[in-house]
C-alpha cells in the first residue's frame, strides 16, 4: 500500500489527556485501572474511567449531541492542537476532499440508559429530551465530528467490536488510494456504559481487580473508555525524518465463534501477515509489537501462538490494557497512538499489573518500559466475531 503521513493526533483515555500526559504514563508505567463505579454499577471489577466528564460540555452549539461519548470525542479533539491540524487540512484540501471514518461500539449506549431509567411511571414513554439520533445512534459521533469539523467528504462508522477503530485506517487507505478523498480523520470514541460492564459480566470475563495481560495468573480484562483521533495524509515534503507513517494495514476475520478467537491464532496470524506484506517489511524489520493482550485465558494464549509463528521469540511485546483497561471500540486507535509515540519517544512500553508472563507462552513480552530505538511498530487489534486487524506504523522512508 501507499505510506501515509499521520501529521497530528490526539487521545483520551485514564491515563490522561493528550500525548504529553499519555507518553508519560507509559514511560513510568502507571495505570488508570480503579474499582469501578459508574452511575447504578455495582460489580467487584476494575475500570478505566476518563476523568472531568461529568462536568464536561460540549459546544453550545452542538448541545443536541451530548452524551458521555461524544463528550470524549470533544475532549481529544480539543488536545494536542487536533482540531486546529484538521482545519488546516481543510483549509489544503477542502472540505469536501477530508474523508472522516469512525469506530465505535457503545456509542451513546449510557444516555440511552440514563433516558430507559427515567421513562414516566405511568405510560412509559422515555423523556422528551432523549435524541436518540443525535446521541445513541451508532452514526452520531460521525455526524457530531462532521459538523463540528466541517467536513463535508466521505464518511461512515465502522463498528465490529474491538477492530473497529483499527479498521478505520484501512478504511481510510482505500479511500485516499482510490481518489475519493486527499486526507482522512480516523479514530473513534468508546465509553463506559452497564451494558459493556454487566454484559461482559455475564461471560465471566471481568477481572474482580486490575487486568494482568499474558500473565499466569490473568482472570479477564477490566472495562475503560477511551477517544483518540489521527489526520492522515500523502506524504509530503513538510514531513520530516521523525515524521510517523501508516506503512502497512491487514485485515481478516475468524469465523469461528461469537466471542471466542481461533485457539491457533489463524486470524490474528492473517492479519499481521497481510500488514507485512502491505508494507513490504519481514517479521525481523518491526521493533515492537503492541498486541491486543486482553488478559483473558483463550485470547492471550491465541495471539501469542500467532505472533510467536510470525515473529518468533526474538520481538519485544506488550499490552497497554493493563494501564488503560480495554477500551473496545477505541482499543484500536488508542494502541496505533501509544504505537506513534512509541517510534517518536523511542519507548517500549511495558505492562503494569503483570508479574510472571505464562511460562507456556513463547513471544518475548516486555513487562517493564525501557527506552529503546523503535522505527517501526505491528498494533494488534481483534474483536468478537472475528474481526482481525494489524496495523503497521514506522519512520518516513
Amino acid at each position: 500500500m501507499q505510506p501515509l503521513l499521520v501529521s497530528q493526533f490526539s487521545i483520551v483515555s485514564s491515563i490522561g489527556a493528550g500525548q504529553a500526559a499519555t507518553l508519560a504514563s507509559l514511560r513510568a508505567g502507571t495505570s488508570g485501572l480503579r474499582p469501578g463505579a459508574l452511575e447504578t454499577v455495582a460489580l467487584p471489577t476494575y475500570t478505566g474511567a476518563v476523568e472531568g466528564l461529568a462536568d464536561f460540555r460540549l459546544p453550545e452549539t452542538f448541545a443536541a449531541f451530548d452524551c458521555r461519548n461524544n463528550r470524549l470525542a470533544e475532549m481529544a479533539l480539543r488536545q494536542d492542537g487536533f482540531a486546529d491540524a484538521v482545519a488546516a487540512a481543510v483549509a489544503r484540501y477542502g472540505a469536501r476532499r477530508i474523508g472522516l471514518f469512525l469506530g465505535t461500539s457503545t456509542s451513546g449506549s449510557l444516555h440511552a440508559e440514563l433516558a430507559y431509567q427515567a421513562r414516566d411511571p405511568v405510560t412509559g414513554a422515555l423523556p422528551e429530551t432523549f435524541d436518540y439520533e443525535r446521541t445513541h445512534n451508532i452514526a452520531s459521533l460521525m455526524r457530531y465530528l462532521s459538523e463540528r469539523l466541517g467536513i463535508t467528504g466521505p464518511s461512515f462508522v465502522v463498528s465490529c467490536a474491538c477492530a473497529s477503530t483499527a479498521k478505520t485506517f484501512g478504511s481510510a487507505a482505500r479511500m485516499i488510494e482510490a481518489g475519493l478523498c486527499d486526507a482522512a480523520i480516523v479514530g473513534g470514541a468508546d465509553s463506559l456504559c452497564l451494558t459493556t460492564l454487566y454484559g461482559f459480566h455475564s461471560l465471566s470475563l471481568n477481572a474482580p481487580g486490575p487486568c494482568r495481560p499474558f500473565d499466569a495468573a490473568r482472570d479477564g480484562i477490566s472495562i475503560g473508555e477511551a477517544a483518540g483521533f489521527a489526520l492522515l495524509e500523502k506524504p509530503s515534503a513538510h514531513a520530516d525524518s521523525e515524521a510517523v507513517m501508516l506503512l502497512g494495514v491487514g485485515e481478516s476475520n475468524d469465523a469461528y465463534h461469537m466471542s471466542s478467537p481461533h485457539p491457533e491464532g489463524i486470524g490474528a496470524r492473517l492479519a499481521m501477515e497481510r500488514a507485512l506484506a502491505a508494507a513490504g517489511l519481514a517479521p525481523r524489520d518491526i521493533d515492537y509489537i503492541n498486541l491486543h493482550g486482553t488478559a483473558t485465558l483463550v485470547g492471550d494464549a491465541a495471539e501469542d501462538i500467532a505472533v510467536s509463528t510470525v515473529f518468533g521469540g526474538d520481538t519485544p511485546c506488550s499490552s497497554t490494557k493493563g494501564q488503560t483497561g480495554h477500551t473496545l471500540g477505541a482499543a484500536g486507535i488508542v494502541e496505533a497512538i501509544v504505537s506513534a509515540l512509541a517510534i517518536r519517544h523511542g519507548l517500549l512500553p511495558g505492562s503494569p499489573n503483570t508479574e510472571t508472563v505464562d511460562p507456556s507462552f513463547h513471544s518475548r513480552y516486555q513487562i517493564a518500559s525501557e527506552p529503546a530505538r523503535v522505527d517501526s511498530v505491528l498494533s494488534n487489534s481483534f474483536g468478537f466475531g472475528g474481526s482481525n486487524c494489524s496495523l503497521i506504523f514506522g519512520k518516513q522512508r
